[in-house]
């Protein structure tokens, strides 16, 4: 990618809040994705569905990491640093992950955003302005969801109002009743392949899926090296190696440069 390429990409991801990065992995790493998926024997997602999870409210794991080196790969792949670095700074760390599997009809939560505004600790009146409390957090959390299936306004999936994370306003309670009929959420198209990055702090969620084919989305969530949002922690796999940087990527939260180095190599203080 050159400079000019990434700098699109950081206007874009800093004026929606989220960013599409199309066609990442080839068709044989997209099959090769799924058959790993598909030799676990997964319930039905009728039944469930989240899959692999690890941390978050599921307590500490290794989650899918563990069924196979390229869902680890997946971890710091270079088409996804440079938002993260633009978001997260020089030093961040994988928080949680989980996958997500739908049918045809199937919907998964509310509309929501996990800071700012809109956020259900922010304690918002509607239709008054909000002001952001120099004591809190609205920041620190990036999503990179990697798309198995091909999702869109078609089928269903990813939707977000774009700029939201920026909004000093609650969500007005008829766009959080019915999200779909109102003009400001988009759904956008995501080809198998592609990868959706879209900070904590959007409005976001997920879509009555309508199409034929299943839907499988990989989560993997970061934060910010200071940052955790539970308690429990993503364990590195017992039966895969990972690289330097993705045991980095998964040490606990500490102070960024005095406890936690960069990521990068033409960061400061780093030995890599």
């Amino acid at each position: 990618m050159d400079a000019s390429d990434q700098e699109l990409q950081q206007y874009l991801f800093d004026l929606q809040g989220y960013l599409v990065i199309p066609n990442v992995l080839g068709a044989a790493e997209v099959a090769e994705l799924n058959r790993l998926i598909d030799a676990q024997r997964l319930p039905s997602p009728r039944e469930k569905i989240r899959f692999g999870s690890a941390a978050g409210v599921h307590g500490p794991d290794h989650g899918f990491l563990n069924w196979g080196e390229p869902f680890c790969r997946l971890l710091d792949h270079e088409a996804i640093l440079p938002i993260l670095r633009l978001r997260l700074g020089d030093c961040f760390r994988l928080d949680r992950l989980y996958g997500i599997r739908m049918h045809k009809g199937q919907t998964m939560g509310a509309m929501h955003a996990d800071y700012g505004a809109s956020a259900r600790n922010a304690f918002t009146k509607p239709g008054e302005r909000f002001h952001f409390a120099p004591n809190g957090i609205y920041e620190g959390f990036t999503v990179v969801a990697w798309n198995l299936t091909d999702c869109g306004p078609a089928s269903g999936g990813f939707w977000c109002i774009p700029g939201s994370h920026k909004s000093h306003f609650k969500l007005p309670r008829q766009i959080h009743e019915a999200p779909e009929r109102a003009s400001c959420v988009v759904i956008p198209d995501v080809p198998a392949g592609s990868v959706v990055l879209f900070s904590e702090a959007v409005m976001h969620g997920t879509a009555p899926w309508r199409a034929d084919h299943e839907r499988r989305t990989l989560l993997y969530k970061y934060c910010v090296s200071q940052m955790a949002w539970s308690r429990a922690r993503v364990l590195p796999p017992p039966d895969v190696p990972l690289t330097p940087r993705q045991q980095a990527l998964l040490t606990e939260p500490a102070d960024p440069h005095t406890f936690v180095p960069s990521l990068f190599s033409d960061g400061p203080g780093v030995e890599r």
